[in-house]
């Protein structure tokens, strides 16, 4: 594994290190922990990087100076959660547990975990640079709406004083940095770099580029209109939808003054760059620093496989297309049977695959049919309110992979614990295609324990307009088809939806009429979720002006903590 201490290094025989990296969670050696990828992929370029995960910040800070100066840059990130949702409820009350701490012990990192790293290595170390990524740094990298205090917050590279910032999903753009910095690189070169953001002292100070430069409203600008910054946000995702974006400037207050600078991100990896990231020899374990104590967080996806990233959902509340983009990136059938190859050789493996998915588990290999088309787009979902009549649906190639992985001898089940979207393979009149029929009973037939969890989020199609999902009379078919394929095969099976409370759109009235809905169709809920907004999705935007983005209307929203609070309620009253 990447070193953490003085003995590390020395054991390695390390004289020096090029970059240290440091995280909020706990050292877990997994292809789904941020910090851990990056730290192998710059590893597999031939760089000395050592990681120190989850320094002490209020003592001494003597974990922020036992491996000294890096030669390159310190690296940060907050781990795989923004800190404050790790930290805190949807009610602002601080949580008891940390799924990635060992043995879920909270109050190891700070709030605003990115910020306080990075203030400490710039005040210790003035003249390294610190580069900060991960999805906190990358979803605050321009003004947001920060729920936690209630307040419009600029970008985080003011707050934090980092050089640059990386956003999301980063191995390419830190590899750049790294070797341009490593070939003495000037600061105007580096910043023409893909993918990064960075604050220039002046419009003058952005360098010359072929792109063009869209100003976006100043900070100061959204801070004295609210319907202003809901039109900052709406070019922002316009934007971020687009092939061809040009660079976002960012005034802080007036236009000679400094600007927040956000280049263009790099083009879509290919199945090659990101087979090459899967291929790396992560060992799937905690750092033996953890010895004897449980990492939550890895337990749950230890056992895990993620086929591809991105998600065209478009879900207004999810921030996963602002993080890891809206078109998908699939890894190869070869690199993901290498992957498990590697899972049933472990000891503790036990024959049972938790996942084979991603941030939407069925949209493996879906893509645009005529690129072109695709470049030209700038809709915000390729699913709604209606599929895009130029997007590939096939699940072919998804069951081809999962018809692969069961039928290896060491694997004994496969289970898909990823969410699915049933509105890719359902229609108003039922299965869209022979193909989604045939997904629909094989995912029921191998690969669910007993449960089927789904995500209607509402029953209410006037809430579910402000989510950007589909009507939840979808839901009613796919539970007839539930109840239809469970008897033809004889078996007890459950359907666990998923809902989410006081959504800006959604009133006590909408939840009371939800209520009675539940009681009227026998519907169970087990878990529900208050919303919580996070910065740079839509909801949370429209959780602060009152406006929707899209069009400048006016949305109901629920602030008090107490009656969001009784809407959550609502969904236990039937059980009651």
């Amino acid at each position: 594994m990447l070193p953490t201490s003085k003995k590390e290094l020395d054991r390695l025989g390390y004289a020096y290190v090029d970059i240290i990296l440091f995280s909020g969670d706990a050292y877990v050696d997994h292809p789904s922990f941020g910090p851990a990828v990056i730290g192998r992929v710059l590893e597999a370029q031939g760089y000395r990087v050592a990681l120190v995960p989850q320094p002490n910040w209020m003592d001494d800070l003597r974990d922020f100076k036992k491996l000294g100066k890096p030669r390159l840059f310190f690296g940060v990130t907050a781990g795989n959660m923004d800190s404050m949702v790790n930290h805190y409820t949807a009610a602002k009350r601080l949580r008891s547990n940390d799924a990635y701490t060992a043995d879920g012990r909270p109050g190891m990192r700070p709030d605003y975990a990115v910020t306080v790293y990075t203030r400490i290595l710039k005040k210790l170390y003035p003249d390294v640079p610190v580069i900060i990524g991960g999805i906190e740094a990358s979803l605050r990298r321009l003004t947001h709406y920060d729920y936690w205090s209630d307040s419009l917050m600029p970008s985080v590279l003011v707050d934090s004083g980092a050089d640059y910032l990386v956003y999301g999903m980063g191995e390419r753009p830190i590899i750049r940095l790294a070797r341009m910095m490593r070939n003495k690189a000037t600061s105007g070169e580096l910043r023409e770099i893909p993918q990064i953001a960075y604050i220039a002292g002046t419009n003058n100070e952005i360098p010359v580029s072929s792109r063009q430069i869209l100003y976006l409203p100043s900070h100061a600008a959204c801070l004295s209109s609210k319907k202003l910054f809901a039109e900052h946000f709406r070019i922002i995702e316009k934007q971020a939808n687009t092939s061809n974006s040009p660079i976002l400037a960012e005034p802080l207050d007036t236009e000679d003054g400094p600007v927040v600078v956000v280049n263009p991100p790099f083009a879509v990896m290919n199945t090659e760059e990101i087979d090459a990231i899967y291929d790396l020899p992560f060992t799937y374990e905690a750092h033996p620093r953890y010895k004897g104590k449980e990492i939550p967080a890895l337990e749950m996806i230890r056992f895990s496989v993620c086929l591809h990233r991105g998600c065209f959902g478009g879900c207004s509340f999810c921030t996963i297309a602002a993080h890891q983009g809206k078109q998908i990136t699939s890894r190869s059938r070869g690199s993901v049977l290498r992957e498990v190859a590697r899972l049933t050789k472990m000891e503790e493996f036990k024959g049972h695959l938790t996942d084979l998915g991603g941030p939407t588990a069925n949209m493996y290999r879906m893509q645009g049919i005529n690129r072109k088309i695709c470049d030209a787009c700038s809709r915000t979902s390729c699913i709604y309110p209606a599929i895009c009549r130029n997007l590939d649906i096939s699940h072919i190639p998804l069951l081809d992979i999962y018809q692969s992985v069961r039928n290896l001898p060491e694997v004994k089940k496969v289970t898909i614990g990823s969410g699915i979207r049933y509105d890719l393979f359902l229609g108003e009149k039922g299965f869209l295609n022979e193909d989604a029929r045939r997904y629909f009973k094989e995912l029921l037939e191998y690969h669910v324990s007993g449960r089927l969890k789904v995500a209607p989020e509402h029953t209410r199609d006037n809430v579910l307009r402000y989510m950007h999902k589909p009507s939840f009379h979808l839901y009613r078919i796919l539970a007839d088809e539930f109840r239809k394929e469970t008897k033809r095969r004889g078996v007890k099976m459950q359907l666990v939806p998923y809902f989410i409370s006081s959504h800006p759109g959604c009133t006590q009235h909408d939840m009371n009429i939800l209520e009675r809905e539940f009681q009227k169709e026998n519907i169970w809920v087990e878990q529900v979720q208050d919303f919580t907004p996070t910065p740079l999705t839509k909801s949370s935007v429209m959780f602060y002006t009152g406006f929707v983005p899209d069009d400048g209307s006016k949305v109901f929203v629920e602030r008090d903590l107490q009656k969001k609070a009784l809407q959550k309620e609502s969904f236990f009253h039937s059980k009651k």
